[in-house]
């Protein structure tokens, strides 16, 4: 998957950040001829702010289905310490995205899954929306088994996406991610699992990641560098290191 805007850099950080529907589209079909399967994707406001916005994320979307038909689209509901759950809930429901990444304590803040969590969950999984759970720690892999307890979500090949370290600076180390797995293990959830991380960390927890038998996210919503260390030129110069990773693996 790649990820290549995010929700915080603009062209300042690197000219190649994809801020409107035509850009995000052109860069979804470099990176899928680069061998990306699937695009998490920002909408941004005419600031270049992010914002959960339906008629953007339509925009954006029909742009996409009409130049990368065969990739898999995933709409982001982030906060960003801007929207709050309820949100995230009306604009999943307002755009019935082919997929959406939802930060489990994002949504469930108080660690306790609500009527209107429950009913929510419920319904993406009846409309057919995948649904990729963000866990930013082990400890958000438990709240997702909370989740899972009180809802009809499948245990079986549910997707996460485990985040290892931060984009304000907490370091990705690999050794991060077996206490993820082990929690998962634990909880009894079988994942569909991929890392994204973080700055020149990124590369060591990559290999870490495939090494175990997950899957990985790229590009410059996590980090613009190469392996050894060097900016890379786009998107889809990430996506074609992170390939050839996964084909020496």
């Amino acid at each position: 998957m790649v990820a290549p805007n995010g929700a915080r850099k603009v062209k300042a950080d690197h000219p190649q950040v994809p801020l409107d529907a035509g850009e995000i589209a052109a860069v979804a079909r470099d990176c899928a001829d680069a061998g990306a399967g699937a695009i998490h994707y920002h909408v941004r406001d005419a600031e270049g702010g992010h914002i959960l916005d339906a008629g953007l994320y339509h925009e954006a979307t029909a742009e996409l289905q009409r130049v990368v038909p065969d990739m898999h689209l995933q709409i982001t509901t982030e906060t960003v310490g801007r929207y709050h759950p309820n949100d995230m809930r009306d604009i999943v429901r307002a755009v019935v995205p082919q997929g959406a990444s939802v930060g489990v304590r994002e949504m469930i803040p108080d660690g306790v899954p609500k009527p209107e969590d429950v009913a929510f969950y419920n319904w993406s999984q009846e409309a057919g929306i995948r649904i990729q759970h963000i866990c930013y720690g082990p400890e958000d892999v438990a709240l997702l088994a909370k989740l899972l307890a009180v809802t009809e979500l499948e245990r079986q090949g549910i997707w996460c996406l485990f985040v290892i370290g931060h984009y304000t600076g907490r370091i990705s180390y690999p050794e991060l991610l077996p206490s993820f797995l082990a929690e998962m293990k634990q909880a009894g959830i079988d994942s569909d699992w991929a890392i994204c991380a973080f700055a020149t960390e990124e590369a060591a927890c990559l290999k870490a990641a495939i090494a175990a038998g997950g899957k990985v996210r790229v590009g410059f919503e996590n980090s613009v560098y190469m392996a050894d260390g060097s900016i890379a030129s786009d998107n889809a110069a990430r996506v074609r290191e992170a390939a050839s990773f996964m084909a020496d693996a």
